[in-house]
């Protein structure tokens, strides 16, 4: 066990990009916990999708040990958090086990929206930051300008930020003497009550559950009986150990550490994130505050394309969500795509991220819905109740009126992109709430319906600010809107799956692109097949995919023309048989292709 007072626990926090993964791999090998042939770039980036995208999407812990030039041995228990905006909610799980925050900005693009959302979560929770500089290696690194605006846009005094290169290891001597020395050691006694705090917790097919967690008070030991205080569940442990970033099996944990046990825990239920454990035979008096839940802010169907692994898509599920507490899922059921999920994320990466992972961990083979947001509808007799899916809107005679989600969005943009990013938030019935400037950059603040953001919102924005421009946003509130419901019809049956809610005056553009893109991927049947978006009962936009035509003439050869009219006439009538029973059958990749949209 650690002394308490030579321990640090931190967080490193920062926009995308601005170098997390690699200044913990310059200090990892910086205190020697991995030796130079064990080395690889981020090498707390463990899943194949996060090395592939070159993002963090899971918090990672790792223990070092650390000689300080006064030759005192310090416990540095360190967590590489996420950046992008997706996954906020792993940022501040693991704020909530530390006592300070290492804020990365760099040295050429500055303060971004991420910077200051992250700022703001570390001082929520009264962490001491320690600023970094990184990247002065480059040839477009200001620090000193950057320095200003972090003392303007943050507020914190920028000239003590320490100036480093994550990727030459530049300043990584002193960033770890000055971690020592600003950063306070966690409190807590060992002779109180055990009393700890679950982080995380995910499934290992060889240990079962994993779960993290940050000593509070007391001690965890092998062979001890420790109670969840949530669920009141009882069990015992039977290993534990410390990432460094190896996994090294230890016999107790102290208050201050973070480290991992396994309990033979069976039921994912019990494992809630920010439930506190303690000693099932002397329990503590108060639980811990723990986090507050996540709010999903999009929802989809998932759907296993072979109805009989839905078990497995269950199972998988569970798994994940194990992993992932920001997800949630619920069973539903729908009349093309039979028995499914309808799950809840934090935005549109974290959709994708969750629907690749489910194919490569689990090879599942998934069809999902349209991305849609939640809305609150108010019916005629008074009653309000939240609507994840648009197939279930109820009809016009029972309805009220829709209330949709708006958001209040950060942007910051180049001056030279202003022009284009102000055009998008309008075409996006945005409102401006704020324009400031920082330096040769614009602060934009606009309040967005969410609907409008969730499909390519972020994509465009890139796009059109050649990669320049940054955005995050805070949920607002719900508002009246003049939505509607668009339908699809293929040969007059509707598609659940493709019902969607948007605004009155986009409904006709969605509608026709949706039928456009059907109109390609479907193949041609022996019988016309129309198209149709319709608001209730008014169709608003028709495409038709032509029949394919027998020759039934071949055989015909001279003679009377009556006789092709004959045979023409009777593959007519067949046809128009054909097509009051005919089925259309709608290939997979249609639904996926007529969903990006």
């Amino acid at each position: 066990m650690e002394d308490i007072k030579k321990i640090r626990n931190f967080s490193i926090i920062a926009h995308i990009d601005h170098g997390k993964s690699t200044l913990a791999d310059r200090l990892i090998q910086e205190c020697g916990a991995l030796q130079d042939r064990e080395m690889k770039e981020q090498v707390l980036d463990n899943m194949d999708i996060e090395r592939e995208r070159g993002i963090t999407i899971k918090a990672q812990t790792v223990r070092l040990k650390y000689r300080h030039d006064d030759g005192e041995i310090y416990t540095l228990n360190l967590i590489d958090t996420p950046g992008h905006v997706d996954f906020s909610y792993e940022v501040s799980r693991s704020l909530s086990a530390c006592e300070g925050s290492l804020l990365i900005v760099d040295s050429s693009q500055g303060v971004e929206a991420q910077t200051l959302a992250n700022v703001y979560q570390a001082i929520d929770v009264d962490h001491e930051i320690v600023t970094v500089l990184n990247k002065i290696d480059l040839p477009a690194s200001e620090p000193e300008r950057i320095k200003k605006q972090i003392d303007e846009v943050i507020g914190l005094p920028g000239a003590d930020a320490i100036e480093v290169s994550a990727k030459t290891g530049a300043g990584i001597k002193s960033l770890l003497s000055s971690l020592v020395e600003k950063l306070p050691p966690p409190q807590g006694k060992i002779d109180n009550q055990l009393k700890a705090m679950l982080i995380d917790s995910w499934f290992d097919p060889y240990l079962g559950i994993l779960i993290l967690v940050r000593i509070v008070d007391g001690k965890l030991f092998k062979g001890q009986k420790i109670r969840f205080m949530s669920t009141g569940s009882s069990y015992t442990v039977d290993s534990l150990g410390i990432f460094t970033p190896k996994i090294l099996n230890v016999d107790t944990i102290g208050p201050g550490e973070i480290g991992f046990f396994t309990a033979s825990v069976k039921t994912v239920a019990d494992c809630n994130v920010g439930d506190t454990i303690t000693d099932d035979k002397k329990p503590t008096n108060s639980m811990l505050e723990g986090f507050k839940p996540s709010i999903p802010v999009v929802f989809c169907g998932l759907f296993p394309t072979d109805s009989a692994d839905f078990s497995d898509l269950k199972d998988a599920l569970e798994k994940l969500s194990l992993n992932d507490s920001s997800f949630s899922f619920e069973a539903e059921t729908s009349a093309a795509l039979g028995f499914g999920f309808r799950c809840g994320f934090l935005g549109l990466l974290h959709m994708e991220i969750i629907r690749e992972r489910l194919s490569r961990e689990f090879n599942l083979e998934l069809i999902s819905t349209a991305p849609s947001v939640v809305y609150e509808i108010k019916k005629v007799n008074g009653d309000i109740v939240k609507l994840h899916n648009p197939a279930d809107l109820p009809d016009a005679n029972n309805l009220d009126s829709i209330q949709e989600p708006w958001i209040t969005a950060t942007i910051f943009v180049p001056d030279q992109y202003l022009g284009s990013v102000l055009t998008l938030c309008t075409e996006r019935r945005g409102e401006q709430v704020d324009l400031n400037y920082v330096g040769t950059r614009a602060m934009l603040i606009y309040k967005l319906p969410l609907n409008e953001v969730v499909f390519d919102f972020y994509d465009r924005l890139k796009s059109i600010s050649s990669g320049y421009a940054s955005f995050d946003y805070q949920f607002d509130k719900y508002r009246l809107g003049d939505l509607v419901k668009v339908s699809i019809l293929v040969n007059g049956d509707q598609v659940d799956a493709l019902a969607m809610i948007t605004n009155k005056d986009h409904a006709e553009k969605r509608g026709r692109a949706i039928c456009l893109k059907l109109k390609e991927l479907i193949p041609r049947q022996l019988f016309k097949v129309a198209l149709q978006a319709a608001i209730g009962t008014k169709v608003i936009a028709r495409e038709t995919i032509s029949a394919v035509r027998k020759d039934v003439t071949a055989k015909c050869y001279g003679g009377d023309i009556s006789r092709k009219r004959k045979l023409l006439e009777k593959q007519k009538a067949g046809k128009k048989k054909m097509r009051q029973f005919g089925q259309v059958e709608i290939p997979q990749n249609a639904f996926f292709e007529a969903l990006k949209i």
